[in-house]
């Protein structure tokens, strides 16, 4: 089974894919998706891919070895080709397509979800991409079950096959299922059904048994993660079988170094993080606290930090706290 790391805008970032790949190990998840990167008119400078994925000066790799797949997101066929071209000179290993992002800001300018009403258009996308890039590199899309419905489901999951590409994710909710539960694993049977590329299933996967339920649903043999490896950072290593859950000391431990990682990015900027809003201080202290409390829904400890950092606006009294909050029973 693979275990893919969801890309998630605004919250699986380098830091926070550092932190969940280096936690999970190395049998942990095959790959990573990075945040999309928005095409709309051109083709956009080298300096933007390093920004969303630092890691293509490493190899595309993250500190742990995982490697990083670039996601594009956009509507026009030439300008997505041309962008994940130079994405491959630059070293990704992989690309991505998204439709699925269900923004509202996104949508009305003709981006993720809202081109699943447009099945042809995301054909030509994944056909043009394909062409654009070297054949041994992968070129995967990832979608909903629909925009407002789920009638076109096959007809996009059909055009993707067609357009070449090597996968297939499927978020198992429709755009206007936004993230209300449940997500809808058995749809997946359905696609699975009438395509032969994989079929990733994706959503709702927050537990050993929903993992189960998600596989036997869905009838798919390998599994995207998102806001489940982010609220417990450990489940997947569980999932493997590689080590016990994490206590709440060492989890503190892992908050203090995703601290410290987006810090030094403040205090020691480089080009790539030049104009980046998550390496200012308050950019860096408000992922904090967006993490914190994502971890709050199944650490009880998590929550009673969280009453206790959310109004303060100081990197080193956030530190403070949260080491002390190590003795939390």
């Amino acid at each position: 089974m693979k275990i893919l790391l969801a890309p998630m805008e605004g919250l699986t970032d380098v830091y926070m894919r550092d932190i969940l790949t280096t936690i999970a190990g190395r049998q942990g998840y095959d790959w990573c998706v990075t945040e999309f990167i928005r095409v709309t008119q051109q083709l956009l400078p080298a300096k933007i891919f390093y920004q969303y994925c630092p890691e293509l000066l490493q190899g595309s790799k993250t500190t742990v070895g995982t490697p990083v797949h670039i996601q594009l997101l956009g509507s026009d066929p030439q300008l997505l080709a041309e962008n994940a071209h130079l994405a491959t000179e630059l070293g990704a290993p992989a690309i991505d397509l998204n439709f699925g992002c269900p923004a509202k800001s996104v949508n009305s300018h003709r981006g993720g979800a809202v081109l699943l009403d447009e099945p042809e258009t995301i054909y030509q996308i994944v056909s043009a991409v394909r062409r654009a890039v070297p054949t041994h590199i992968p070129v995967s899309a990832k979608m909903r079950l629909g925009f407002n419905d789920r009638l076109p489901m096959l007809d996009n999951a059909l055009a993707i096959q067609s357009a070449g590409a090597s996968w297939l994710t499927v978020h198992a909710r429709t755009k206007a299922d936004a993230y209300k539960p449940p997500a809808h694993w058995h749809e997946l049977a359905k696609i699975r059904q009438h395509v032969t590329l994989p079929v990733i299933a994706n959503g709702d996967v927050n537990s050993m048994s929903s993992l189960a339920q998600c596989l036997h649903e869905s009838q798919c043999f390998d599994v995207m993660i998102g806001r489940g490896a982010v609220i417990r950072p450990d489940l997947v290593a569980q999932i493997r079988g590689t080590q016990a859950a994490l206590t709440w000391s060492e989890l503190v431990q892992w908050q203090l170094k995703f601290l410290d990682d987006m810090h030094q990015a403040v205090v020691q900027p480089n080009s790539i993080h030049e104009g980046y809003v998550k390496s200012t201080e308050k950019g860096a202290i408000g992922r904090y606290k967006q993490w914190l409390a994502m971890l709050s829904q199944h650490w009880p400890q998590a929550k009673l930090l969280f009453e206790l950092v959310k109004k303060e606006s100081l990197y080193q009294k956030i530190v403070a706290l949260v080491l002390a909050s190590a003795a939390y029973p």
